[in-house]
């Protein structure tokens, strides 16, 4: 890896943390790891607010029983659960292909002194 200070011939500065945090395979581990975090936020904030306005403004329509003493505000609360298992799993999958090997690789290059 070539130096990580930017302008040639000048001694790097700052801490080995702040020297990491301006290389080009950190700044590609933080936008892989923005990618997947900021749209699934949302989409999980969209569904909760969903959730809660429907609770709010359609009671009545969150009243109605599916099936016995269940209603569809009972099935949609308990499909928040779901929902965040389900984001959880995925983020496992994505951090195991996408997030792990790239923090692999900037640790071995710290850990290797080539920072």
């Amino acid at each position: 890896m070539a130096s990580i200070d930017p302008t040639a011939g000048r001694p790097e500065t700052g801490t080995v943390y702040e020297q990491v945090q301006r290389t080009p395979e950190f700044q590609d581990l933080r936008r892989r790891l923005r990618r997947f975090v900021f749209p699934m936020s949302a989409a999980f904030l969209l569904w909760y607010l969903l959730y809660v306005l429907l609770a709010t403004f359609a009671p009545t329509f969150m009243a109605t029983k599916l099936v016995g003493n269940i209603n569809i505000g009972l099935v949609i609360g308990l499909l928040q659960f779901v929902s965040t298992f389900v984001i959880t799993t995925v983020y496992v999958r994505y951090a195991n292909r996408y997030l792990d090997p790239a923090g692999t690789k900037l640790r071995e290059l710290i850990e290797g002194g080539e920072v």
